[in-house]
C-alpha cells in the first residue's frame, strides 16, 4: 500500500465503542493473534467491561467491517500512581500499517486523558516484535522487562 493509500485508508475508519454484537468479529480477529476464544465468551466479556466505568473497548470500523478492537482498564496499586493499561489490541491482518491501531491507541489516550490519568501503559510479549516497533514508533518508551508468573486455582 503506497503512503496516499495509507492515509486516505485512514480516514475511512470510524472508531466507537466496542458492543456486544461485534464479538464474533472480536473473536475473529483475536484468533488471527493466537488467542482463540467463542463469540459467546467474548461477548460476556465485553457486557462485563462496558458495566465497568474503569474499563474501555474501542472497535475500528471500516464499511460497516470491524477491523481492529482495543481494549483498556484503570490499573491501581499501592506502590505507583495510578495508570491506564491497554490490556489488547488487534488489527486485521489487511488492515495493518494502515493507521488503523494508532487511532485506537488515540481513543483510549482521548479517555484516559479526559479522566485525569497521567499515563498510558502496555505490556507486550516478548515474542511480538511487530507490535514492539509500532508502540516505540507512537511514542510508547521501554521502562521495564518483567516475567509473567501464573497460578492456576482450584
Amino acid at each position: 500500500m503506497r503512503d496516499n493509500d495509507r492515509m486516505r485508508a485512514d480516514a475511512d475508519v470510524v472508531v466507537r465503542e466496542l458492543r456486544g454484537d461485534d464479538a464474533a468479529a472480536v473473536a475473529e480477529l483475536s484468533g488471527q493473534l493466537g488467542y482463540p476464544g467463542t463469540a459467546e465468551e467474548v461477548r460476556k466479556r465485553i457486557e462485563a467491561m462496558t458495566r465497568s466505568g474503569d474499563r474501555v473497548a474501542f472497535a475500528a470500523v471500516r464499511a460497516a467491517e470491524l477491523v481492529g478492537w482495543i481494549d483498556a482498564a484503570v490499573e491501581r496499586h499501592l506502590q505507583a500512581d495510578d495508570a491506564v493499561v491497554i490490556g489488547g489490541l488487534v488489527v486485521g491482518e489487511t488492515e495493518r500499517g494502515c493507521g488503523v491501531g494508532k487511532r485506537l491507541c488515540e481513543e483510549v489516550e482521548r479517555w484516559a486523558g479526559e479522566r485525569g490519568f497521567a499515563r498510558v501503559r502496555v505490556r507486550s510479549q516478548i515474542k511480538r516484535a511487530d507490535a514492539h516497533r509500532f508502540y516505540l514508533r507512537d511514542g510508547y518508551r521501554v521502562v521495564k522487562t518483567s516475567l509473567v508468573l501464573e497460578k492456576e486455582l482450584d
